[in-house]
């Protein structure tokens, strides 16, 4: 009896003894666990956490802005048939005011058989797809009341052969006898296009019906060529400006004006300044950018016709400034390049016209979402947007890129849906008939305002730090090269008597500290920073530690 009762109690100490263990190794598994748990939620309560620094907005009402990009077919839907329309505009001008935009510039809206409308049927008219007439004063009224500027696409290449002008012209030539001349006394309307007769042997003509004639058409067959040198057809097209302009449009974005003479840049700065004094004539305050494809050296020179802004193409697209330095390494895609480029632009085109406002972008829709470009890697795609909203003068966005949109290869696929929800379908369009099927990398615009770190919500902070420092969209650039290298692009904008300093990081990877001295600069502390990944930015004395891809503005 003795012999089992002490054996059963080795068994129970051995049971126990187990069990102890046992419970010690869970204890140890769940310790660690708990740790990896722990270090998730804190992470996570980082991100969640993480702030942007507001200050008081400084917004001054001129020319310098920050637009917004609309193509209003793919934009908003008001009334269900899946069309963007003007009334959709206007039910998302909150979002846009609130994401800090203070200009708004709208693709074609005038009457076209095509789903872009750059062929236009009647300049004095919306098309039916976007609406009315009332409609549009509604969104003239609505922008006003939120200080938001609206410029309007203006195609003055071309129209479409549908366009009573060339309709006109085309049934007199054809009903011309075949040994009678054209007589402009006759038919205004010839002299208002490039019209030959006999084809030539280079260039893009086609035939009117079955007569000896031909028209210029550099586009398309669609978009007959005006032909600008004509006086009636200048005075017609004063009187369409002048016709939006007192509807209370506050300027133009002035289509292909690198084909108004294809080749001859005199000759289109000619026409550029004829618009723009024109323009200006009615009032100072109207804003003129011009969209000219083409180097740097060429499209610099079309500031010697004394308009506001052209296009900055040497910045976007995957082969401009901005995408070889955030995908390429080497001295030509430094940082250090970066910030040299935009002091050589600033430089160039004051050298033409002391007032120019420069036009720095980065995608529009004749370019493949900026997402492609950095095979959708979302510090990148910030990064790029942080390039091109830190720049001097009027940065425009296109509509899509502050959520990092997909779209690339056909024009259609570039001028996809907005992408506002991935659970409501109110309002949401079905893009160009053409488009290809297209799969957003990231979230809907519903989803990532709830994300303190998502690309649209950095977006937001970029465009809020415009709006704060009026010396970012205004201020002339000077590099800082005791602290700028390969990675680090370190910059002071001066405007009037006040400066501020940019630093960005360009590194991808590595954290940099730099150190200058504050008083050499006249600024004092750190305004705010930027980081893609919520990494904050630290300032000891004179010691600036930056994380990778991130930037700190100095004041």
């Amino acid at each position: 009896m003795r012999k089992v009762r002490k054996h059963s109690y080795k068994i129970l100490l051995l049971v126990l003894s187990f069990i102890l263990l046992s419970m010690i190794g869970c204890s140890k598994n769940s310790d660690k666990e708990d740790i990896k748990s722990n270090d998730e939620k804190t992470q996570q309560t980082d991100n969640s956490n993480y702030e942007f620094t507001e200050h008081e907005l400084n917004i001054i009402d001129d020319n310098y802005r920050t637009y917004y990009e609309i193509f209003v077919y793919s934009f908003y839907d008001s009334d269900g048939d899946r069309i963007g329309d003007l009334k959709g505009v206007i039910q998302k001008l909150d979002y846009i005011k609130d994401m800090g935009f203070n200009g708004i510039w709208l693709m074609p809206i005038m009457p076209s058989p095509s789903y872009h409308k750059y062929d236009v049927v009647d300049y004095y008219a919306i098309d039916p797809e976007y609406g009315t007439m009332e409609d549009f004063k509604e969104l003239v009224s609505a922008c006003k009341e939120r200080g938001i500027k609206l410029i309007l696409d203006l195609v003055l290449n071309h129209t479409s052969p549908k366009h009573e002008w060339f309709k006109t012209a085309e049934e007199y030539l054809s009903s011309l006898p075949k040994d009678q001349e054209p007589n402009e006394t006759e038919c205004p309307y010839i002299g208002y296009y490039n019209i030959v007769k006999g084809k030539p042997d280079s260039g893009a003509y086609y035939q009117i019906k079955d007569t000896d004639y031909y028209y210029e058409g550099v586009f398309s067959q669609q978009m007959p060529d005006l032909n600008l040198a004509n006086k009636a057809l200048r005075k017609d097209l004063e009187e369409v400006m002048s016709y939006w302009l007192n509807l209370g449009v506050g300027g133009f974005r002035l289509d292909a004006a690198k084909e108004y003479y294809t080749g001859s840049i005199d000759k289109n700065v000619e026409v550029l300044q004829w618009v723009n004094d024109y323009v200006k004539s009615l009032n100072e305050e109207n804003y003129l950018v011009a969209e000219v494809w083409d180097s740097y050296l060429n499209l610099t020179q079309y500031y010697k016709s004394g308009i506001d802004s052209i296009f900055n193409f040497a910045f976007a697209d995957t082969e401009g400034k901005i995408a070889k330095v955030l995908n390429y390494t080497g001295t030509q895609n430094s940082a250090r390049s970066f910030a040299e480029a935009m002091v050589k632009f600033q430089e160039r085109i004051r050298s033409f016209s002391p007032n120019a406002i420069d036009a720095p972008f980065f995608v529009n829709h004749d370019l493949g979402r900026a997402a492609g470009y950095f095979s959708y890697k979302q510090g990148k795609i910030k990064m790029a947007a942080a390039m091109n909203l830190m720049m001097t003068g009027n940065a425009f966005v296109y509509y899509g890129e502050e959520i990092g949109m997909t779209g690339s290869g056909r024009d259609e696929n570039k001028r996809a849906p907005m992408y506002w929800s991935d659970k409501n379908v109110d309002g949401m369009t079905r893009g160009p008939a053409d488009m290809e099927s297209q799969e957003n990398r990231f979230d809907s615009l519903e989803k990532q305002l709830e994300d303190p770190l998502s690309i649209v919500n950095f977006y937001k902070h970029l465009i809020r730090l415009r709006n704060e420092n009026p010396e970012i969209a205004r201020g002339t650039v000077a590099v800082i090269n005791e602290i700028t290298d390969e990675d680090v692009a370190a910059f002071v904008k001066t405007w009037e008597e006040n400066q501020i300093v940019i630093l960005m990081n360009l590194s991808e990877t590595q954290e940099k500290t730099v150190s200058f001295n504050f008083s050499d600069y006249k600024v004092s502390q750190l305004r705010n920073y930027l980081s893609t990944d919520g990494s904050k930015v630290k300032v000891e004395g004179n010691q600036v530690t930056l994380p990778p891809y991130s930037l700190a503005v100095i004041k």
